[in-house]
């Protein structure tokens, strides 16, 4: 900004007078033009994104969806019948225990214990397989 000023005021060398006095409030009225405009210049237009911040951007792909539902749909099929169905009636169809216990024909406490192994092997599902 400084270096743009001192061009200007080189250019208009002719124009202005060679005293301190007259040259000092011109220069400061020229480095003020100056923040203001690239202020402006700024405010107009979207800031530039180089290359590489462009390659760390993320991009939503569907990758890591379609690796959730992989590690979820594998670590079901690890689940013994019983287990998978309890959950399907709980999770999948927003079943009550007592509803869940009448339709499979367990009582509660069965269908509240399989509840909890099953959870607890899908909860180490991924570990076991060398997930987070």
């Amino acid at each position: 900004m400084f270096q743009e000023a001192a061009i200007r005021a080189w250019q208009h060398a002719a124009q202005l007078e060679p005293g301190a006095e007259a040259l000092r409030p011109w220069l400061f009225a020229v480095v003020r033009n100056l923040v203001v405009d690239g202020h402006r210049v700024r405010r107009s237009r979207p800031p530039e994104v180089d290359d590489e911040s462009l390659r760390r951007m993320p991009v939503p792909d569907g990758v890591e969806h379609t690796l959730t539902t992989r590690v979820v749909v594998d670590a079901m099929r690890d689940l013994a019948p019983f287990q998978r169905e309890v959950l399907l009636h709980l999770y999948h169809m927003g079943r009550s225990v007592s509803r869940t216990a009448r339709v499979l024909g367990v009582p509660p406490g069965t269908v509240k214990s399989r509840t909890h192994y099953a959870m607890r092997a899908l909860r180490a599902g991924p570990s076991s397989r060398g997930l987070r």
